[in-house]
This record gives C-alpha cells, sequence and structure tokens, in this order.
C-alpha cells in the first residue's frame, strides 16, 4: 500500500512541475517582422517581468486545474471507498483504497482533459498593453 501512495504522490509533483504557460501569441506584423522572433521573444519576458515587478500576478494555469481535480478526485474517491468499505465491513481500508485510485484517477483528468486556464486579466491586459507600446499586435493568448 505504502508503494501505490509513493507512486501516487510522485506522479502528482510530476505532472504540477511539468505544466505550461500561457504566452501571448503576436500577430507577424511589420514591426515584429522587423525585430524577428528571437527580440520579439525577449521582449515578451521583458513585458512579463515588468507586469510581475507592477504587482500583477500571472494566475494558477494549468497546475492550479490539475491540483484541484486531484483534490476533487481523491476526495470523491474516498467517500466511495468508505461506502463500499462500509457494506464490507471495512470502512477505513475502503476509504483509503479510493482515496488513492480517485486521486489518480483526477490527476490524469486534470493532465488530459482539463483546458489549460488564463492567465490573470489583470497581467494579460497589462502585458498586451506593454507589447502595444513596443510595436506589437497580440492576438490573443495560448
Amino acid at each position: 500500500m505504502k508503494l501505490v501512495t509513493m507512486l501516487s504522490i510522485g506522479l502528482i509533483l510530476l505532472g504540477l512541475t511539468g505544466c505550461s504557460t500561457m504566452q501571448p501569441v503576436l500577430y507577424p506584423n511589420t514591426h515584429f517582422l522587423s525585430v524577428g522572433k528571437s527580440a520579439a521573444e525577449q521582449d515578451i519576458e521583458a513585458c512579463e517581468q515588468l507586469a510581475k515587478t507592477a504587482g500583477a500576478d500571472k494566475g494558477y494555469g494549468k497546475s492550479g486545474d490539475v491540483a484541484s481535480s486531484t483534490v476533487i478526485g481523491a476526495g470523491v474517491g474516498a467517500a466511495g471507498g468508505a461506502a463500499g468499505g462500509a457494506v464490507t465491513g471495512a470502512a477505513g481500508t475502503g476509504s483509503m483504497v479510493g482515496a488513492v485510485s480517485g486521486a489518480v484517477w483526477g490527476l490524469l483528468r486534470g493532465l488530459f482533459y482539463s483546458r489549460p486556464s488564463q492567465p490573470n486579466p489583470a497581467y494579460a491586459n497589462f502585458v498586451t498593453r506593454c507589447l502595444q507600446e513596443k510595436g506589437y499586435e497580440v492576438t490573443g493568448w495560448q
């Protein structure tokens, strides 16, 4: 049972560290074409850093969705396992097995079936405006 718990925790940590973040998508206008992609990426990083310095928080992104899905899965699994275990006379064991299997289900669901969250609107607006002032056209975030 300890192996299953350790494996579950490892999968959760791996999933949370491997999540990608949202980035602005730039339209290839004359400014973008004149400076090139690498300079545009540096300008994006500079605007993101400026937004953070100003106090705009990027938000949780997909890692928040994965974490909440994992916690919800663990809670539902524990409740279902306790109910099933109560019928057989082993509510504690059933609850533990249900929590682990529910957490794994929630983790996998969060990783593969949830869409990434949008960044905090204040953060996205700040970065978009900063890039517009530099001459870029932001078409959206992905």
